[in-house]
């Protein structure tokens, strides 16, 4: 009975220990996860980030001010994003290089994410 407790003690330990509740990998991608991107008071964070092929989200968190996604070389569907100061946008990417600013903000507010 000892010996169940401890298999069963150090088998939580390990899926704790490998687990990624938020599937960012530490601000990246990870494989097949979902990853999240924030957008916040005039800039998108990570950026650069490198992602496992699968779904981005945008997330827009404590922004003060509205923001929108477009890509310089993206998904064709969907194409934009809304321009929004709350909610998400989930896109689908494949292996590749994506670059996106916010037109309201132009250049000064811009990203890159790399599919691999």
């Amino acid at each position: 009975m000892r010996l169940k407790h401890l298999a069963l003690v150090l088998g939580v330990g390990a899926l704790v220990a490998c687990s990624d509740p938020y599937g960012t990998g530490g601000g990246g991608g990870t494989g097949g996860h979902l990853t999240t991107i924030t957008v916040t008071n005039n800039r998108f964070s990570p950026t650069p980030d490198t992602v496992a092929a699968g779904s981005v989200t945008f997330s827009w968190s404590n922004a003060s001010n509205t923001h929108n996604v477009t890509w310089d070389s993206g998904p064709t569907t969907p194409a934009n994003s809304s321009t929004m100061a709350t909610g998400t946008f989930p896109v689908t990417l494949s292996l590749g290089t994506y670059h996106y600013h916010c037109t309201v903000h132009g250049a000064a507010m811009s990203g890159t994410i790399v599919v691999q």
